[in-house]
């Protein structure tokens, strides 16, 4: 969701609610992968601080057809060349190697998040404050549920030290 001509805006969580500054004759362009955008002009005749709007979006869908490519000749040409493949022996062991157990659990454990883990993180902090923006977050002082939880896990000693 974005405001028309310049680069202020946001995106929706999982249910389709956000929250942004705009201003009255703004035009808004909603837009989403597999739908048409649409453009939403704020009227001038608002009284408040506020303006809440429900936006339908429509689906527009193209349908491909199906595309085999080859990059032989035929399919019996390919499984072929694939059965007879000779992998170079160093680069064999190399890949051995990496995919040992101990190789693997010693990545897991020492191996930082990648960009894209990091991004999706952030995104997921921007939503819940945007999804806040304006009021408290819940708290679960006065959930009984929660409540329950803990008792248990006073009573069953989790909270005792080692």
């Amino acid at each position: 969701i974005m405001i028309k001509n310049t680069r202020k805006g946001t995106i929706t969580d999982y249910y389709g609610f956000f929250s942004f500054v705009a201003k009255k004759n703004d035009e808004i362009v909603f837009s989403a992968v597999g739908f048409k955008p649409v453009i939403y002009k704020i009227p001038d005749t608002i009284t408040q601080d506020r303006y809440s709007l429900i936006q339908a979006l429509s689906p527009d869908t193209v349908l491909l057809s199906e595309t085999v490519i080859y990059p032989w000749p035929s399919p019996e040409q390919f499984k072929n060349a694939f059965i007879n493949i000779e992998i170079p022996d160093d680069e064999y062991r190399i890949a051995e190697k990496n995919l040992t157990r101990a190789e693997m659990k010693d990545r897991f454990e020492n191996y930082k998040m990648d960009a894209n883990l990091n991004y999706k993180y952030a995104t997921e902090i921007k939503n819940s404050r945007l999804y806040y923006a304006g009021q408290l977050p819940p708290n679960n002082l006065l959930n009984p549920i929660a409540w329950s939880k803990f008792i248990e896990a006073w009573r069953n000693g989790d909270f005792k030290r080692k």
